[in-house]
Formats: structure tokens, C-alpha cells, sequence
């Protein structure tokens, strides 16, 4: 079976693949990548889906010339949805070999692309018509171009953009590659491919049908920033009995883990960096119920055969269609019921559209629930609970209890007075903010072009908003990432400290040098004089209450 590392790629990308989850090539890859490496043109027919962006981004990559900071590679793309996703693939898959990538499309202020331009890029991936803008007003140069990529040119045909491309070809050198991708090939097409490729070798791979479990599939829509929160608004209204959550590399597994123990879930993470010793402490107590929730990376999860999983989560979609399958198939076994559950941003949609369609089955789009919803479904569990309890019988030693008190109580107020006790149900918000916002309105993430590293961690990341949520406020932390703390640092020390839940903690955006918590607005001071009294990783802060509308250094 060919493997990765057969087809020549260099250790930093098989690093960065590996951690992506990648563990053995896709035909289109496998057909592709040594031929791309060997200087050849290429026409590719294969349907979106089949793993075609990493066939012509790994061999882009190994051949780009590292002290060169001009732009080599040239991808153009029909949508700005997929300029960004290429552009954030090339990122993720050359970030061990520091290559920089800038996305170049409409709808984006050109001021940003200009500088980005300036200070110099190797990979260009855009729309046509902001390409053709760049090139003419003399802001993109194209005379160091080796490789043009034309990716689902037969889209770019149907939106109309054939002339843009070939003035663009035209700009690029005679001597540069060009590698085309489409699922179908029609006539104007080919009329690119004969006038514009050299002697190109055809490669076709047509897409399988694939099946999934019977199992309920539903998604949401989610901003970037709100993705925790979103999450564990899901797990309280969904009250798995055991879960297993996906993300896609190790860090990613770590953070989500701490941060679901943080807020009292019981959580254990599952990846490529444990041992096997470890590994089998941590399937042992998921497999006996131990622990609720089981946080894990694609590679980590496959050939794992627990029967009563109830529920999968994609935290972060997953990269293409056959780890969706293989992901949801760890529920819905042995005949019993799941749920798939996949969390997607504004920005993932397409990726959802072709998982639809490489599945043959629509996602069903949920409303997030209400907190009042999640009050609704507990309620309904603990009647259930109570009949079952009552069916059980042996109720006797509390029939003793309720006929004592019954002397100075009525027996209703007596049960509702348990309830209450053992429900301990919040206060229903006159406003919830979180299940109001519309993502479609939300600001996209403050980056800059071709800088997808250098964003703020934590359970909401920035993304444009200086101001803290209605009923919250914002405190500055004078510690960061340099001093190795995590949201679940700063979670632990507000909630031992200052004695309030850890659910009550809103965002945390986590930077090198500082950081912002959102507490709830009554609880401000006690926060600032819990926190001033402690430490956080062994350092003594000094918190403060952030200034409004301050725009936050990059």
C-alpha cells in the first residue's frame, strides 16, 4: 500500500499531515503528488471530496524555494469560500516549513492584501477577479510563478470567468507547471488545457458512493468564538450517556479536555502521544463508564469498538468525507440508537455540503437549545427517573420521612421542595444571548491575510469584538501563553478562588503576554480580589478591569 512517506514528501509535511489525521493516501493523492513532484502538467478529473486540495498543496509546497519570499504558487479558485479553505489547508499542511500563504478574494479590504503582499508571500490563492485586480494595478507580480493550479475549473466556467483566467495564464511564465483540477471536463475547458498545459498527463478518479451508520446526523451553526460554549450547551441538552468528541490534532484534544474538566465534565482525552499504558488506563474507565466523555483525534479512534457510544461530536469538521464515516460509525452499534452531531462555522458550509454529498444524505440544521430547553429535558429525565424509582419499589424508610413531615407540610410541597434540591435548576435569563446570535451576522475573525497562526486562544477567541457580552465583565490577566497558561488555568483559579461555578466563566482570550476573562458583572470585585491574592502557573498577576473598546495588538 503506497503511504505518505512513499511518495517523497519531506518529514516536516508528513509532521504536519500526521497531526491533521492523515494516515494513508487518497487515490487522487496517491496518482497525483509524485507526478506533480516530477515537473509534469496534469489534468485531474475527480469529484470535490476525493482529497484533491492536499494532491496539489504537498507537492506545491516541497518545491517552494524557503529564502524566497515572491510569490511561486498560484491557485485559483471559483469562490472566496474556497480561496480561504485552500489557503488555510496550504497553512496548516507547510507550518512546519514556515511557508507563507495569503488568501486573495473579494468582499475582503484590499488595504489588508497589499500589505500582506508587501511583506511577502510564496503561495497566492484567490478569485479570479481580485487576482486580475492585483495584477493590474501592479500589487501582485507573477513573474516568479513555477506552479499555476486551476482548482474546479469547470465552476470557474460556469460563473463566467474563463477570460479572467486566460489573462491571467497569460501574465504567469511561459515555462511555469500547470495542474488542472475539475470533475467535469467540457469543451472550453479543454481548449484551456491545449492551449495553455504542455503535453499534460490525464488523471482520473471517479468518487464511491459512500454509506453511513443509521444514525441521527444533525449539525450546527456556530461562531468561532462561542464553539465551547456551544458545546457544552449541547451536552446538557443532549445528557449523553457516553460521548466520544473529535478534534483534529493533539493540542487541540489537550485544550478541549482541560476545559470540559474545568466545567465539571467528566472528560478523558484520547491521541498519538500517549502511551500505550495510558491508553489503555483511558479506554478502560471510558469502556466501564467511568467517565462520561472521551476527547480524541481521528487517528487515536480508528479500530476503537465500543458498543454503547451514544453520541459523536465533530468539534472541528473533519477534513473529508471518509473521516466523517469512519468518525460517526463509533455510535449507533449493536442495534442500538446514536447521534452525530457536528459542529460547523460560517466558513465550514461548503465542507458540510460536500460531506452531504459524498454521504448521499442531508444533515438535518439544528436551533441551539435555550437554557430554558436544557431545564425542559431535565425535567422530563428526572420524571422518568422517579417512575422508574417507583417501579422499583423499596421505598419504604422515605414513606416514614414524607408521613412525619406530612404532619406540619402538605405532601405536594414536600415534593416539589425535593425536586427542587435535587434538580438545582439556574435561573432562566430574561435574554439568552448565546442562542439569539445569528451566525450569519457574526463578524468573521479578525486575521490577518495569510496569518492563520498568530490568533488568540481560549474558549472565544477575539474575532473583532472589543466589548464584553451584556450582563459580563471583561478583566485583563498581565499573563499569557509565554507563561504557559491555559483557559483551564484561568477557569481553576476564578472558581477555587473566588468560590463561583466554572460555568459562570464566559470568554477567555488568551494572547502571549496577557489575556481577558468575561466573569458575570455582580461578581467583578470578588473575582479582581480572588485573583490578586493567588497565583496562576506559579506567577503572581495583578488583574484589572480591561478598558472598553480598545482595539487588542496582533
Amino acid at each position: 500500500m503506497t503511504t505518505f512517506a512513499e511518495l517523497g514528501l519531506s518529514e516536516p509535511v508528513l509532521r504536519a499531515i500526521t497531526e491533521l489525521g492523515y494516515e494513508e493516501p487518497t487515490p487522487i493523492q496517491a496518482q497525483t503528488i509524485q507526478r506533480v513532484s516530477e515537473g509534469v502538467d496534469i489534468i485531474a478529473q475527480a469529484q470535490t471530496g476525493t482529497g484533491k486540495t492536499a494532491a496539489f498543496a504537498l507537492p506545491v509546497i516541497e518545491k517552494l524555494e524557503a529564502d524566497q519570499r515572491t510569490p511561486q504558487a498560484l491557485i485559483l479558485t471559483p469562490t472566496r469560500e474556497l480561496a480561504v479553505q485552500v489557503a488555510e489547508a496550504c497553512h496548516n499542511y507547510g507550518k512546519y516549513k514556515h511557508v507563507q500563504v495569503l488568501p486573495v478574494y473579494g468582499g475582503q479590504p484590499i488595504g489588508r492584501q497589499l500589505m500582506a503582499l508587501q511583506r511577502g508571500v510564496q503561495i497566492v490563492v484567490g478569485t479570479p477577479g481580485r487576482l486580475l485586480d492585483h495584477i493590474r494595478r501592479g500589487t501582485l507580480k507573477l513573474d516568479g510563478v513555477r506552479t499555476v493550479v486551476l482548482d474546479e475549473a469547470d465552476e470557474m466556467l460556469d460563473m463566467g470567468f474563463i477570460e479572467d483566467i486566460e489573462a491571467i495564464l497569460q501574465e504567469t511564465p511561459d515555462d511555469r507547471q500547470t495542474l488542472l483540477f475539475s470533475a467535469t471536463i467540457p469543451g472550453p475547458i479543454g481548449m484551456i488545457a491545449k492551449r495553455y498545459m504542455k503535453d499534460p498527463q490525464r488523471i482520473s478518479v471517479a468518487a464511491e458512493k459512500m454509506t453511513v451508520a443509521l444514525t441521527r446526523q444533525v449539525y450546527y451553526e456556530v461562531g468561532g468564538r462561542d464553539k465551547f460554549e456551544v458545546l457544552a450547551r449541547i451536552l446538557d441538552f443532549e445528557t449523553p450517556t457516553s460521548a466520544i468528541i473529535f478534534c483534529r490534532t493533539k493540542s487541540a484534544v489537550d485544550d478541549l479536555g482541560q476545559r470540559l474538566t474545568a466545567r465539571a465534565y467528566q472528560a478523558e482525552t484520547l491521541h498519538g502521544d500517549l502511551s500505550q499504558i495510558q491508553r489503555d488506563r483511558v479506554m478502560a474507565r471510558f469502556r466501564a463508564n467511568s467517565v462520561e466523555i472521551l476527547v480524541a483525534t481521528d487517528v487515536a479512534a480508528r479500530g476503537l469498538d465500543i458498543e454503547h457510544v451514544s453520541h459523536v461530536v465533530n468539534y472541528d469538521i473533519p477534513l473529508d468525507p471518509e473521516s466523517y464515516v469512519h468518525r460517526i460509525g463509533r455510535t449507533g452499534r449493536a442495534g442500538r440508537a446514536g447521534v452525530a452531531i457536528t459542529l460547523v462555522t460560517p466558513r465550514e458550509r461548503r465542507q458540510l455540503r460536500i460531506i452531504e454529498g459524498m454521504i448521499g444524505q442531508e444533515i438535518q440544521r439544528m436551533r441551539l437549545p435555550t437554557i430554558a430547553d436544557v431545564i425542559a429535558r431535565r425535567r422530563e429525565a428526572f420524571k422518568e427517573s422517579l417512575r422508574e424509582a417507583v417501579a422499583a419499589g423499596g421505598l419504604e424508610s422515605y414513606t416514614i420521612l414524607v408521613e412525619e413531615l406530612g404532619e406540619e407540610y402538605d405532601p405536594i410541597d414536600l415534593a416539589a421542595a425535593a425536586f427542587k434540591l435535587l434538580l438545582s435548576e439556574p435561573e432562566v435569563p430574561a435574554e439568552d444571548t448565546l442562542a439569539q446570535q445569528e451566525v450569519e451576522e457574526r463578524r468573521p475573525p479578525r486575521t490577518a491575510p495569510g496569518d492563520f497562526g498568530d490568533r488568540p486562544t481560549g474558549s472565544r477567541s477575539g474575532g473583532g469584538r472589543f466589548g464584553p457580552e451584556r450582563g459580563m465583565s471583561r478583566l485583563y490577566l498581565d499573563i499569557g501563553r509565554d507563561d504557559n497558561v491555559r483557559p483551564a488555568d484561568i477557569v481553576g483559579a476564578i472558581a477555587n478562588e473566588a468560590g463561583i461555578p466554572g460555568r459562570a466563566v464566559g470568554s477567555i482570550e488568551l494572547y502571549d503576554r496577557f489575556a481577558f476573562v468575561e466573569v458575570p458583572e455582580q461578581m467583578a470585585e470578588r473575582v479582581l480580589k480572588a485573583l490578586k491574592r493567588t497565583t496562576i502557573r506559579g506567577r503572581k498577576i495583578a488583574p484589572t478591569i480591561a478598558r472598553p473598546q480598545v482595539a487588542i495588538p496582533r
